[in-house]
Order: C-alpha cells, then structure tokens, then sequence
C-alpha cells in the first residue's frame, strides 16, 4: 500500500496541471499584426480652375480601382480625399476631390483596406404584407336557430 503523503502529493501534481490548462497559461498569444503602410501610387499632375477633380500622374500601371478613396498629401500639411472615378489614359487618371485642398506635385496614397469586425448588418427592408386572398362580398346573416337536442324538450314558443 502506498503512503497516503504520496497519495496527496500526486493529486496535488493533478490538480496543477489542470488549473494550469484552465487558466490558459500554456497557450501563446500572437502578436498583433502591425498596420499595413499606404501605398504611394501616383502625384498630383494638373488641378483644373473648378478644383471639382483631378488628374493623378501614376507611378507605374494604375491598378486602382473605381470608387476608391485616395488620400493625398502635400506641403504644409495640406491633405485632401479623393475618389477614383475609373477614368484613366496611359499613365494619367482622373479621380474627384472630395474634401481638403490639393496642388500639383501633392503626393497621392492608396490607404489599406481595413477589416471590418464585429459590425452589424445592416437592415433589411421590410416586404409589405401581401392580401393573402381578396375579401369575399359579404353575405347577408340569416339568423341561425340554435340546434335542440333530442334529449331535451321543445322550449316555450319554439315548435
């Protein structure tokens, strides 16, 4: 037979690895993934006097595609978004001025998408309730006489 400190030692051994396991101590946590840069994809090439939009000079082949939102940066910090309109001819593309202010030579930047987490979906809109069938023209009410069991006699003035 064993010795009963033996006996309790063992356990003791179980029950820390266990809470152990439970706590989570074992598993590694990976580190964040650091933020993807924005990508440099062109320069402000030439600003019409309506200032409505832009044409980008692109650095390399224009792969950006329509409705993306650019950003660009210039001197004095001076920033302004953009929205790619899929225009493009050769190494030039247009895209609309959304906000801020640009000037020729501004840098523009594609920013990386970012995920999109835990966000609800968004409402569907309700069907409106279609008539199952048409209302049938009422019709006019007979008055029912209620059904006399055989058991039971006639009432007073009922034949």
């Amino acid at each position: 037979m064993q010795s009963p400190t033996r006996l309790v030692l063992v356990g003791l051994g179980c029950l820390t690895l266990a809470s152990c396991a439970w706590l989570g101590l074992g598993h590694q946590k990976h580190p964040p993934e650091p933020p993807a840069k924005p990508t440099l994809v062109g320069r402000i090439a030439s600003v019409p006097a309506d200032r409505r939009f832009v044409l980008i000079q692109s650095y390399g082949k224009w792969s950006v595609p329509t409705g993306t939102i650019l950003v660009t940066r210039g001197a004095d910090e001076r920033t302004a978004n953009l929205l790619a309109t899929g225009e493009s001819l050769g190494q030039f593309a247009a895209a609309d001025l959304q906000a801020g202010s640009v000037a020729v030579g501004d840098a523009v930047l594609l920013l990386p998408a970012t995920p999109q987490k835990n966000l609800p979906s968004p409402p569907t809109p309700a069907t409106p309730a279609t008539p199952a069938t048409p209302a049938t023209p009422a019709t006019p009410a007979t008055p029912a006489t209620p059904a006399t069991p055989a058991h039971c006699p006639p009432a007073a003035g009922n034949p």
